[in-house]
């Protein structure tokens, strides 16, 4: 498996699968979310409202995951997974973060894809600390093990990107 770090626009990636840090909705929002349903136009709606109608019509469960078109963007398609709310989770939110990645995982190989993008999961709204988010998703992603996809963390900023690399490395005070 190949792990790469980068800095940029998820919704501008040219690989498999995009993972959408999603609202329970599944219906848009803001940040990660809001980015993707704008660029992938109204056929990532739809498919979501589809979702919702036939399978989740209370919404999407955290830790779970969907998948639809990626419409207008360059990926073929979206999985879509709701992290854990950090002030609500307790307990639980180390296990719910890292089901959010691998469920992603597993619906990107399900699907034939050998590429995936991440964004940082839970880190914005949802209040995660976000040094501590990252060392579960590196872990999450490395203990995967599957020679056969490629895999990209994807950030929004060079400070972004730099506490990622610092979290999952150990330097956390060298920031």
């Amino acid at each position: 498996m190949k792990i790469y770090l980068k800095e940029g626009d998820i919704t501008r990636v040219e690989v498999c699968a995009v993972v959408n840090a999603a609202n329970a909705s599944l219906l848009g929002g803001g940040g990660v979310d809001g980015a993707i349903h704008a660029a992938g136009g109204p056929q990532v709606l739809e498919a979501c409202r589809e979702i919702r109608k036939c399978n989740y019509p209370n919404g999407l469960p955290t830790g779970e995951v969907v998948v639809t078109t990626a419409g207008e963007m360059k990926a073929r398609y979206v999985i879509h997974t709701v992290g854990p709310v950090y002030a609500h989770c307790k307990s639980e939110c180390e296990q719910l973060l890292t089901n959010a990645y691998v469920n992603s995982m597993k619906k990107a190989l399900e699907k034939g894809c050998h590429s995936i993008v991440f964004p940082a999961i839970s880190t914005g709204v949802y209040g995660y600390p976000p040094a501590e988010a990252a060392k579960i998703a590196y872990r999450a992603v490395k203990c995967f093990e599957n020679e056969e996809i490629e895999v990209t963390f994807i950030f929004h900023s060079p400070g972004s990107l730099t506490l990622f690399e610092n979290a999952i490395t150990g330097n956390e005070g060298k920031l």
